[in-house]
């Protein structure tokens, strides 16, 4: 856990000192971009990924069990659609499960999550 915490205050830290607005060029929804402008949009996208996704399979750092959701490198398509879809309608044949929207906001939550993956993204 504090490693993920070092981690943040250091993605949090490159983000506030730079000059240039934060909008990562992988980003390519509105939906996304909304939601990545918003601190608290990106804390609850953390949130969702943490309590449903790495208390289960996917973690912040590189591990050979799951997918790695933070580097430039994705198996089922790298648009945010195509990873809001993932998310909603899981893998076939895989431990990934959909969650539909099943999600307090439901929707939203999703493209939060999304949210916070690319606010994480390492630089492709």
């Amino acid at each position: 856990m504090v490693r993920v915490l070092i981690y943040l205050a250091v993605v949090i830290t490159s983000f506030a000192c730079s000059e240039q607005p934060v909008e990562p060029k992988f980003a390519d929804t509105a939906e996304v971009q909304a939601f990545m402008a918003d601190a608290a949009a990106v804390a609850r996208g953390q949130a969702i990924f943490q309590g449903s996704c790495a208390s289960f399979c996917h973690t912040v750092e590189l591990e050979p069990e799951a997918s790695f959701l933070f580097d430039c490198q994705w198996n089922h398509g790298s648009s945010d659609q195509d990873i809001f879809n993932t998310i909603t309608s899981g893998v076939a044949n895989t431990r990934m499960v959909g969650f539909g929207s099943n999600f307090p906001e439901g929707d939203d939550d999703l493209w939060k999550v999304v949210a916070y993956l690319r606010s994480n993204q390492q630089a492709c």
